[in-house]
């Protein structure tokens, strides 16, 4: 159980926003929080406390006015953190090799392996073969409709047909290094998590999985702990206080790089 820390970008800004807020149109979502600093700042401090593993995201589109000031950040980041952080937002088989010779250790990528609401499985081996799978994570983000929980694509606006359960998860395994999953509903919120969804996700062994959305607070935290029994890494943004939240940067940092059991020892001293 690690925690992977995040820089989301949004207008060309580091940003954290209410998941479930997000459309294209005008470019605009509720926001929690906008730094003054650019990306590169939250870069070098992960890099300072050997936090590997973040998750930079781009949450303009390409057709967006701000999309090349948010590559921009996008790229600043991973210059200041060679080979720390993964990279997500509009990647394809096309770019993906940019984004690894810039310095990304993985690429992200939703949109473009679940075209017209399936799955591409055309589109997971094109990717897999020109990055190979070791630099490949899926985001598998997902929302509840009618009581079970679908991928959702074009930063989480928009449902697939493909529901999230342990057989997807089995087979796509084969494609990527690990996945990151949020639960979009929770996503932003500080609400608690989403207890349906991390059951699903700790029902597979194959790949590291991050899950992200609604830890709100240290008991939070705790909860997560108990409940994904150590085996899921983890992501936090508008609650921490680096980005304006309650819970402590320089509390959570100290649950990376270690192994489960010494980070449930840590957590319950909490």
């Amino acid at each position: 159980m690690r925690f992977r820390p995040c820089i989301d970008i949004h207008n060309g800004k580091v940003k954290q926003i209410v998941g479930g807020s997000l459309t294209d149109e005008n470019d605009q979502a509720v926001e929690n929080f906008s730094a003054v600093q650019d990306t590169d700042y939250f870069a070098r401090l992960y890099r300072k406390d050997g936090l590997k593993g973040g998750h930079v995201i781009l949450l303009n589109p390409p057709s967006s006015q701000y999309y090349e000031q948010t590559k921009v950040q996008a790229l600043k980041a991973l210059e200041a953190y060679p080979g720390g952080l993964q990279i997500g937002g509009g990647i394809t088989s096309e770019n993906a090799e940019e984004y690894i010779g810039a310095g990304a250790s993985h690429v992200i990528v939703t949109s473009y392996v679940f075209q017209d609401g399936i799955i591409r499985w055309d589109r997971m081996d094109s990717l897999r073969r020109t990055v190979g799978k070791e630099h490949v994570v899926i985001d598998l983000s997902c929302r509840k409709r009618d009581g079970e929980y679908y991928i959702v694509t074009n930063r989480w606006q928009t449902f697939t047909q493909v529901k999230l359960d342990p057989e997807v998860l089995y087979r796509i395994a084969e494609y990527c290094d690990e996945f990151l999953v949020h639960g979009v509903d929770v996503e932003g919120k500080a609400s608690g998590v989403e207890e349906e969804l991390i059951a699903i996700l700790c029902s597979q062994d194959q790949i590291p999985i991050t899950y992200a959305g609604g830890i709100g607070s240290l008991e939070d935290l705790k909860h997560f702990q108990m409940i994904s029994k150590g085996k899921l890494d983890f992501t936090i943004g508008s609650a921490l206080d680096l980005f304006g939240g309650k819970i402590p940067y320089q509390t959570v940092k100290h649950f990376s790089c270690q192994e489960s059991e010494e980070s449930c020892r840590k957590i319950n001293s909490l």
